[in-house]
């Protein structure tokens, strides 16, 4: 007697799921003609503009790299250095206090206060631009409130200055971290704890063994989100200290608009192709951080 072979259920299943996703990619393809149109297009015309010069005595347009140089050299350079500086420092201080915040209002049992905290982070993490600029002239400029009480310029501070900028991104760079931190803080499972204390560990061995190894994803990628915001600020920055501080966001804009040299547009497209090489490798360090921690976190 034969017995009917039946098939077997993990190719089969492998193949249904496989055909459920040819079936479902064409409803991405709005989200990809957007990002082709809003993205791909400006991104051709800055590459077009940062490798073709035109001839003066001739009008004919030519490929060339000597914009591209030209950025990577002199006040342009240092400008590139100060904004990577800038971020960097910016982001680092960021990612500690807010993850150290972010600490404190998940293990907190009020649930006003998570609430609270995490309604302002959100408020406070998208406060930025002139506003955000006047509201600290006028609390901590030359002639701000807290400076005259305080008397803060005896002190040496100057808020039209690398650190009185680097105060100004931590307002808005701190609450974000705090919102990118609670959902990893939450996505720790309260058995591993209970698992490591019924084996002995204590709360510090817990965290160096368990936690920071689960979180470090997070907290990097968070890191480099915020590396990212800093990196790419310009109207809060350009209304506080204007050309005092070398930014490459403050050099692009007097590049287009000719406050320094005249003729020098190419430049600026090709510090924006710079400052988008940079941004392409922040995301690609982001984003296997984030599929690593959503892994464990999920």
């Amino acid at each position: 007697m034969t017995t009917a072979s039946t098939p077997h259920p993990g190719p089969a299943g492998g193949i249904r799921r496989r055909r459920r996703g040819g079936r479902t990619w064409p409803a991405v393809l709005p989200l990809l003609v957007f990002t082709a149109v809003c993205f791909g297009i400006p991104l051709g015309a800055i590459a077009y503009g940062a490798f073709t010069g035109t001839d003066p005595s001739t009008g004919a347009t030519h490929a060339t790299t000597e914009h591209l140089r030209r950025s990577l050299q002199g006040p342009y350079l240092d400008s590139l250095l100060g904004s990577v500086e800038l971020s960097a420092l910016t982001a680092l201080v960021a990612a500690v206090l807010g993850v150290l915040i972010a600490q404190a209002v998940v293990t907190s049992r009020s649930r006003t206060l998570r609430e609270a905290t995490l309604t302002a982070s959100g408020v406070l993490a998208n406060f930025g631009g002139v506003p955000l600029a006047f509201a600290f002239i006028a609390t901590v400029g030359i002639s701000g409130v807290v400076t005259q009480l305080a008397d803060l310029e005896s002190l040496g501070w100057s808020l039209y200055s690398f650190t009185g900028l680097t105060v100004v991104y931590l307002y808005f760079l701190i609450p974000l971290m705090v919102l990118v931190t609670v959902p990893a803080l939450d996505g720790l499972r309260p058995q591993w704890r209970e698992a490591a204390s019924n084996n002995g560990a204590t709360a510090p061995q817990f965290w160096w063994h368990v936690g920071l190894p689960v979180l470090t994803p997070s907290l990097l990628g968070g890191f480099v989100l915020l590396f990212g915001t800093a990196f790419a600020a310009h109207a809060t920055a350009a209304a506080l200290v204007g050309g005092s501080v070398p930014l490459v966001t403050l050099k692009i804009a007097d590049a287009l608009s000719g406050n320094v040299l005249t003729g020098q547009e190419n430049v600026a497209l090709a510090l924006g192709l710079d400052m988008i090489l940079i941004a392409g490798l922040v995301m690609a360090v982001y984003l296997p951080l984030q599929r690593r921690s959503a892994r464990w976190l999920r």
